[in-house]
């Protein structure tokens, strides 16, 4: 198998505007499903991947989440504050790049949820990315099926992994699940100042180096407080 990236970026920094009110004295990151906050989550499955350093950015309630995450022993977690001034999803990955280093990394939004199939799905993601023929190495998961998802989809999945986005008022069978490898070159000349990774997606996408992997096992989309049960019950179900 292909060694891991050992570096890995966590998205953390949002308002978590559909969670409230269980965000309106916390992050979102550290609502708690099945007895763990959605971060621990997160930074279990990268510890368990081999990822020996987190970059985590953090904004909304940062001091409650830096406090959180100085009892981690694993990963090393490294702090990239924005408290000045939220940069949105690519605007923090970009301030983040020279605590991440010159070679691909995972990237995780901090309140992504699934449980994996047979083999890991951030072991498959490894196994997959080619830097010769990717930018980005999103993983994607059903768009009917998932539980707590009940969106119009991201993408459509080529038979040789191109991603191609959903056209606006239509449908779309795979939604993105959260996780990704990227490379630092899908960052070559990127806006300064906040800016969605959409941005970089769709520029990645158009020189056909976005691809992606169809998650095995089960996502769970846990954006509003309903969802919570619902993902307590797979995860408990499945052990």
């Amino acid at each position: 198998m292909k060694p891991a990236p050992k570096t890995a970026m966590v998205l953390a920094a949002g308002f978590g505007v559909r969670m409230r009110p269980l965000t309106d004295d916390r992050p979102k990151p550290l609502v708690e499903v099945a007895g763990r906050a959605l971060i621990d989550h997160v930074l279990d499955k990268l510890a368990a991947a081999g990822v020996k350093t987190a970059v985590v950015n953090v904004h909304y309630f940062a001091d409650a989440l830096e406090r959180h995450l100085a009892r981690r022993k694993k990963p090393r977690i490294v702090i990239s504050d924005e408290r000045g001034m939220l940069l949105d999803t690519g605007g923090g990955v970009s301030k983040a790049l020279p605590l991440l280093g010159a070679t691909p990394f995972f990237h995780v939004n901090s309140d992504t949820l699934w449980i994996d199939d047979a083999m890991p799905n951030l072991a498959r993601l490894a196994e997959a990315f080619d830097a010769k023929l990717m930018d980005a190495l999103l993983l994607v998961a059903p768009a009917k099926g998932s539980i707590g998802y009940a969106g119009s989809g991201d993408f459509s999945l080529h038979a040789d992994g191109r991603l191609v986005a959903r056209v606006a008022g239509t449908q779309a069978p795979l939604v993105y699940a959260g996780a990704a490898i990227l490379s630092p070159a899908l960052f070559d000349q990127a806006p300064d100042g906040a800016f969605s990774l959409t941005a970089l997606f769709e520029r990645a996408a158009a020189k056909g180096r976005l691809r992606g992997l169809r998650l095995e096992g089960l996502w769970m989309h846990v954006g509003t407080p309903d969802a919570i049960a619902k993902a307590e019950a797979a995860i408990a179900a499945a052990r």
